[in-house]
């Protein structure tokens, strides 16, 4: 995306993050790996384009030795912001002496794991049952996912920094 700016979000951006995690998981609350995370509570890096309209988000937390991408939304699939976002915080990671950047993804996001791939990352894990159990903190998760593909399982990417934390 042409003219792209990454930072850290301020409270003139919460109402379009917000908006942003409102289409894309229903709300502010997103399950992975058996947590619940609020992801307004979260630290979050916003992408907005030339006109300062926020064009994607991506939430975070530190934990261990590595930063763990809670969320990451693009307001238009596909136009750089995803990118934009996830090279940032590889950055924060890496300037933080974190060795690894890693996220969990379900099992029939395809196009999340082509993403998530292409720009490096790797599947390290995958947890049988993740999804499932998922669905004891947030109900409406549903049974089948994209592409008609049921549901079930939590897959973990990672990316090596190449910091020694």
């Amino acid at each position: 995306m042409d003219g792209v700016e990454v930072r850290a979000a301020g409270p003139a951006e919460r109402t379009a993050i917000d908006a942003l995690h409102e289409r894309e998981w229903g709300g502010p609350y997103v399950v992975a790996h058996d947590t619940r995370h609020d992801v307004r509570t979260l630290p979050t890096l916003v992408a907005l384009d030339a006109s300062a309209t926020v064009v994607g988000a991506l939430t975070y937390h530190v934990d261990g030795d590595g930063l763990e991408v809670v969320t990451v939304v693009a307001a238009v699939p596909g136009g750089g912001a995803g990118t934009a976002l996830l090279s940032a915080a590889t950055a924060v990671a890496t300037e933080a002496g974190l060795s690894r950047v890693w996220l969990v993804t379900s099992n029939d996001n395809l196009r999340a794991l082509r993403f998530y791939q292409r720009r490096g990352m790797r599947l390290v894990r995958v947890d049988q049952g993740g999804v499932d159990r998922a669905r004891r903190l947030k109900p409406e998760i549903p049974l089948v996912g994209e592409h008609g593909i049921p549901l079930h399982d939590e897959l973990v990417l990672e990316l090596r920094t190449g910091a020694e934390g």
